[in-house]
């Protein structure tokens, strides 16, 4: 028997149990051998003499170790945490002559599978004592890689809600209803992004966007972007430069040069009499008065990102609209519009989605503007079908009108 040995190749198959025998004793190791040929159970053995040795061989398709406690260069449990340490994976039973009953809990209690004594085994206990460690080793793999994927996503499901935002508007005489779902599977955030905040002089400001693409590293940027814009209206950065900034944020933090974003910003008194809004690339807000919508008149104006530093300020033109009395408003990502409208290829587009939203406040149900945005939404996402991988970001304001 030299320093590597197998089990006959007529029972050794691609199911093989990988095990390594680390014994010093020539006797003992023939005597594995032959416990396991003639345990049915399909084996590749491998023998080494050290825990040297042991070490050296360790790969992580091995499944079980057979450790003596006795080595030349490793000696008690000092062998078996060695063995523990590079083989996480693999099952560790100890097959020793050492039949002190402390040292084979202190053996368990480490991490062994299993504390086997050498002149009270044959090859059916052998075989099973393997057999079932394997499996028990494996299910706490399972077990563990399980458990950390929960908190992982746990903490994911924190993190992402942590980022989303808390509108700062807190004036009686506005409402706002904000709505968010990610098209991204399992998670609470994706590239497009929302806030809104009450200057101290008391003007209200309000921004939807999108970060093109889907993945995190979107998302990530619609946070910074987010925050960019949060940070630069309450720093009362007038609205003429708030684009040209918001383009700087992006492009020093986009992935590559082929994201861009779009972005409507929406700036009004209070009372909201007058709305300024400037739409970069974005669909236009809606103006919902009565059972009447439609589309608030905006410049097509080029997203953050296509042509940075291309046009200065003056790429986005700012438009005034006035709110007729009574008249809510409608921000919205092209989540609404790009869902399918019907069972085939149609898509809701701002006229379909106006035509929707009509509809829906026509119905008895639609009595608040919660329930009507709540309405809204889940009747874009029942046509779709969960075919559009777009996220939704709907940011939905009212005033007490006189």
């Amino acid at each position: 028997m030299n320093g590597l040995t197998r089990t006959p190749a007529a029972i050794v198959s691609e199911a093989a149990v990988d095990v390594l025998l680390v014994e010093d004793d020539a006797g003992d190791a023939l005597l594995v051998e032959e416990y396991l040929a003639d345990s049915g159970l399909t084996t590749r053995l491998r023998w080494v003499r050290s825990l040297g040795d042991a070490l050296d061989l360790v790969t992580e398709q091995l499944d079980c170790v057979l450790l003596d406690l006795h080595l030349p260069d490793g000696d008690g449990l000092e062998a078996l945490h060695s063995i523990l340490a590079v083989a996480p994976q693999a099952a560790v039973l100890v097959l020793t002559g050492l039949t002190d009953l402390d040292v084979a809990v202190q053996a368990v209690t480490a991490g062994a599978q299993d504390y086997l004594l050498k002149g009270q085994v044959d090859g059916q206990v052998l075989a099973r004592a393997i057999r079932y460690s394997v499996q028990r080793k494996q299910a706490e793999q399972s077990a563990r890689a399980l458990h950390e994927s929960q908190l992982r996503a746990a903490e994911n499901t924190r993190l992402e809600r942590g980022l989303l935002p808390v509108p700062m508007v807190d004036d009686p005489r506005v409402s706002l209803v904000s709505r968010y779902r990610s098209g991204r599977q399992g998670a609470l955030l994706g590239g497009d992004f929302y806030d809104a905040v009450q200057r101290p002089d008391g003007t209200l400001c309000a921004v939807v966007g999108d970060v093109s693409g889907h993945g995190p590293d979107e998302a990530a940027l619609g946070v910074a972007l987010r925050i960019a814009w949060r940070t630069l209206v309450l720093a009362n950065v007038p609205d003429s430069q708030l684009l040209s900034l918001l383009e700087q944020v992006l492009v020093a933090e986009r992935a590559g040069p082929e994201i861009f974003a779009t972005l409507c910003h929406l700036h009004t008194d209070i009372e909201g009499g007058t709305l300024r809004l400037l739409c970069a690339g974005h669909p236009p807000p809606l103006l919902l008065l009565g059972g009447a919508v439609r589309p608030l008149p905006v410049a097509p104006t080029p997203p953050l990102g296509v042509r940075p530093g291309g046009g200065g300020p003056e790429a986005w033109r700012l438009d005034e609209v006035r709110r007729p009395a009574g008249a809510s408003v409608l921000m919205y990502t092209d989540g609404l519009i790009d869902a399918h409208s019907d069972a085939g290829s149609s898509r809701f587009g701002v006229e379909g989605l106006s035509a929707l939203i009509a509809e829906v406040v026509r119905r008895p149900t639609a009595t608040s503007p919660p329930r009507l945005v709540d309405a809204v939404v889940s009747a874009v996402q029942a046509a779709d079908r969960g075919r559009s991988e777009d996220d939704i970001a709907v940011v939905h304001l009212s005033w007490a009108d006189r």
